[in-house]
């Protein structure tokens, strides 16, 4: 059950959100100060790391637990769906799981534009991939996990580089083309089934 004050509290983070996106936007996300967006949303500097532990939390969000929702989500599809399958439906969950495709679009914009932000989005990428590849080894082979097997690493990282594709190929058209659609092509691209 969501409290009054997990709804006060989504209201203030969408706001500093807001005034954030609107400073990176328009001025460039390195020469947007935190003191500004704070002074601009009406908080206190002290206030907005409460909700955003650093500037790159701004844009970035909380990628630990999106990437935990990722993995839960891989390791709960029914033991029949392959781990191809299982990864698609992994990203379509935590695609969607913080923001509406507006706001996902325009973090994408800035994240693919601007090179500290995509250093620190790959960062936390390769976390999620190592966290993965333990769920993809247990699917590929219940029961047994060689660590020398480069399936489950070779299956993430082509994954990973899919999502990544077709999500900047989306931003950069605007959000005019369909997200999961680019992701099918890029992956069939890879695999040689288009």
């Amino acid at each position: 059950m969501t409290t009054l004050w997990d709804r006060s509290r989504q209201v203030a983070v969408e706001a500093i959100l807001d005034t954030a996106v609107r400073l990176f936007t328009e001025q460039g996300y390195e020469r947007t100060t935190i003191a500004q967006i704070a002074r601009e949303a009406g908080i206190s500097q002290r206030s907005l790391f409460r909700y955003f532990g650093t500037k790159e939390d701004l844009v970035c969000g909380d990628q630990e637990a999106l990437g935990e929702l990722l993995r839960r989500t891989v390791e709960q599809q029914p033991a029949e769906v392959s781990a191809w399958d299982a990864l698609r439906a992994g990203f379509e969950v935590a695609l969607t799981a913080s923001h509406t495709p507006e706001r996902v679009l325009e973090l994408s914009r800035l994240i693919f534009d601007t090179p500290s932000l995509r250093a620190r989005y790959i960062e936390k990428r390769l976390r999620w991939q190592a966290e993965l590849v333990p769920v993809v080894q247990a699917r590929l082979d219940p029961g047994h996990g060689d660590a020398s097997d480069p399936r489950a690493r070779a299956i993430v990282a082509t994954v990973f580089a899919c999502v990544d594709t077709a999500t900047e190929l989306w931003a950069r058209h605007d959000g005019q083309l369909d997200l999961a659609d680019l992701y099918d092509q890029c992956l069939a691209a890879v695999r040689g089934t288009d």
